[in-house]
């Protein structure tokens, strides 16, 4: 499998508004895990929460924001990895002035 990312179809986070996402391998097609891409625009927030059962990998693109990442607020920016274990509260927000764009690995698989 060969993606491009520019060719990546974009849509409405079905969550978050400001928020757009993009599917390159869900679970219909590996159970184990699930890749995106997530394009958050200036002034938005991915709201803090955690994941019963995956862990969430995250590496930054483009854009810079804060993470929230188990109990403190980090500045995040390209080429910026997060791993966050099942349990531990995390959370995304871009305060820069141009659209904030991760790259998402969950596993197992969550979308």
């Amino acid at each position: 499998m060969k993606v491009n990312l520019e060719n990546l179809e974009m849509k409405p986070h079905p969550k978050f508004k400001g928020v757009r996402i993009g599917f390159i391998v869900t679970k219909e097609r590996h159970p184990e895990l699930s890749i995106t891409v997530l394009e958050i625009q200036p002034g938005v927030e991915v709201p803090i929460h955690d994941h019963e059962r995956e862990v969430d990998s995250i590496l930054v693109l483009s854009g810079t924001g804060k993470a929230f990442i188990g109990d403190s607020w980090h500045e995040i920016g390209p080429k910026d990895v997060l791993v966050m274990a099942p349990g531990l509260k995390h959370g995304v927000r871009n305060d820069g002035i141009e659209p904030l764009i991760c790259y998402i690995v969950h596993a197992p698989a969550l979308w």
